[in-house]
């Protein structure tokens, strides 16, 4: 069992930074792959990024090529999410996930999942 809880959110204005952390439980963090995942009202769930268990490997959604970052510390069971250059288009609350299969952009590949962080940008 993995237990996930997402911080970082907030209010941020058009152009701005935020940083996304998700802390994970468990001994076994470094053996699963992690995800972001966003959720805009009245839309559903989209792949944002995804990092390989060793941090070697990463892939993001065009939407947020160049702009975002993720990457994960093992030693303290965290993975992060570097939004830079943020639009009001990168609202929407920001999910975490896991599991042990490889990067997977659909929202079944993954079976741990944490509660959300709401990220607003204005403009």
């Amino acid at each position: 069992q993995v237990q996930l809880v997402e911080s970082g959110g907030g209010l941020v204005q058009a152009g701005g930074s935020l940083r996304l952390s998700c802390a994970a439980s468990g001994r076994t963090f470094s053996s699963y792959v992690m995800a972001w995942f966003r959720q805009a009202p009245g839309k559903g769930r989209e792949f944002v990024a995804g990092i390989s268990w060793s941090g070697a490997n990463t892939y993001y959604a065009d939407s947020v090529k160049g702009r975002f970052t993720i990457s994960r510390d093992n030693a303290k069971n965290t993975v992060y999410l570097q939004m830079n250059n943020l639009k009001p288009e990168d609202t929407a609350v920001y999910y975490c996930a896991s599991d042990r299969q490889g990067i997977l952009t659909g929202v079944r590949g993954y079976a741990y999942w944490g509660q959300g962080t709401q990220v607003t940008v204005s403009s």
